[in-house]
């Protein structure tokens, strides 16, 4: 499986998103779900048949809540009419995640109501943000190995300047490195490759553990968050309270 990077250069599919040089987003996401921007075949799948999201988010205190500057998700492994509902659900969580953690901080975050999944996290000084939501068998290092690296890349593009001042959601959707990102975590013979590029995340550097509930403030409840959220359809919203009602007690390994 694999997904060619290009910096810079115009790939076949031609201009995406906003006018950028690189594959619009719908082509991105059909190359996470195939491996090869055809037909999925059989066997192709390298990892737990289970969704993952990856995004780059910048969150500087500017805007009331962190903005998703582009993101992809592999979610082949739900229902046609399920995946839409998943994505803005595991979008949403990373969010709230985000908005709660300090700036140099990384954290790995159990998704109450949705028990498999972990968010790990990794928010820059800079503001800057990388999330990756995977199964709980996911190994943590590879996914901050490949956040450190995925945020050090986006940051150094000269094509995605201005990105400390967007506001828009899916401001440089379509990006390709995401997506090759995506696919790379989902590979495990890619994982010791993955860990050699490793610079800053040595074993001083402390990766911490929590649920959602326990890094909301005071008085804040996941359930009122998620009623709220404007991002979030009724139908995904009726999911969730399905889902927490399912998975009423969850705690992280």
């Amino acid at each position: 499986v694999s997904v060619s990077i290009r910096f810079g250069g115009s790939p076949p599919g031609g201009v995406g998103c906003g006018g950028f040089p690189w594959t619009s987003r719908e082509q991105a996401e059909q190359q996470v779900i195939t491996g090869r921007g055809g037909e999925e075949e059989a066997g192709d799948r390298t990892l737990k048949d289970e969704g993952s999201t990856d995004s780059v988010q910048r969150y500087m205190r500017d805007t009331e809540e962190p903005v998703s500057l582009c993101e992809v998700s592999d979610l082949s492994s739900f229902g046609f009419f399920q995946r839409s509902t998943a994505q803005q659900l595991l979008n949403a969580f990373g969010k709230i995640v985000v908005k709660r953690i300090a700036p140099g901080q990384r954290m790995t975050v159990e998704v109450d109501g949705l028990a498999e999944y972990q968010v790990h996290t990794y928010v820059r000084s800079d503001g800057l943000a990388g999330t990756f939501t995977a199964d709980k068998e996911y190994p943590a290092r590879v996914a901050y190995a490949k956040l450190s690296e995925l945020l050090d890349t986006f940051s150094q593009d000269p094509n995605l300047r201005g990105w400390e001042s967007a506001t828009r959601n899916d401001a440089f959707g379509g990006w390709p490195p995401v997506s090759t990102a995506l696919v790379e975590c989902q590979d495990p013979s890619s994982f010791d490759q993955i860990l050699k590029i490793q610079k800053d995340l040595d074993s001083t550097q402390q990766v911490l553990h929590s649920t959602i509930d326990n890094i909301l403030e005071r008085g804040e409840k996941l359930d009122d968050l998620v009623a709220r959220s404007d991002e979030l359809s009724a139908t995904s919203k009726q999911f969730y309270k399905q889902a927490r009602k399912t998975n009423s007690c969850c705690t992280i390994s």
